[in-house]
């Protein structure tokens, strides 16, 4: 039996069906063309975080962050790199707390960076502060463990 992965488009928010045997093939969107993944993080907003934060299962790690924040800005290149290295085991995502006040709101955000690891939209494992790239993998790879 072919197991699939529901995995939505970051640029028409369709959900598309994956194979699992062809999800590192390079899927496009069934619907508007586009590659699924991208290989860099996703921005999100409250009109596009539902579609892409909440439904698939592709888990979503979210870097909740604003324009201001010298960590943040420090962070920034690291986390940029890790989207490439994790797709499609894992999106990453990025989501500006000064644009977005109501996400991070609720979402209780109280520091920033705060990175959040998301699957079907519920919280599975959160971490802040900036990590290194050593830090952001064992983070990831301990979230999708338990998640």
């Amino acid at each position: 039996m072919t197991t699939s992965v529901d995995v939505p488009c970051a640029h028409c928010h369709a959900l598309n069906r994956v194979p699992d045997a062809r999800i590192s093939e390079g899927p496009r969107c069934g619907r508007c063309k586009e590659a699924l993944f991208k290989g860099h993080p996703l921005e999100l907003t409250t009109a596009n975080f539902d579609a892409l934060g909440a439904r698939g299962d592709v888990p979503v790690v979210v870097d909740f962050w604003a324009p201001w924040c010298g960590p943040c800005v420090g962070f920034a290149p690291v986390f940029a790199k890790a989207a490439s290295q994790w797709e499609p085991r894992a999106r990453l995502a990025k989501l500006d707390t000064e644009a977005q006040p109501q996400l991070a709101q609720r979402f209780n955000i109280r520091s920033i960076p705060t990175l959040i690891v998301l699957r079907r939209g519920r919280e599975i494992a959160r971490q802040s502060g900036a990590l290194s790239a050593a830090q952001l993998q064992q983070f990831i790879e301990g979230a999708l463990a338990r998640g």
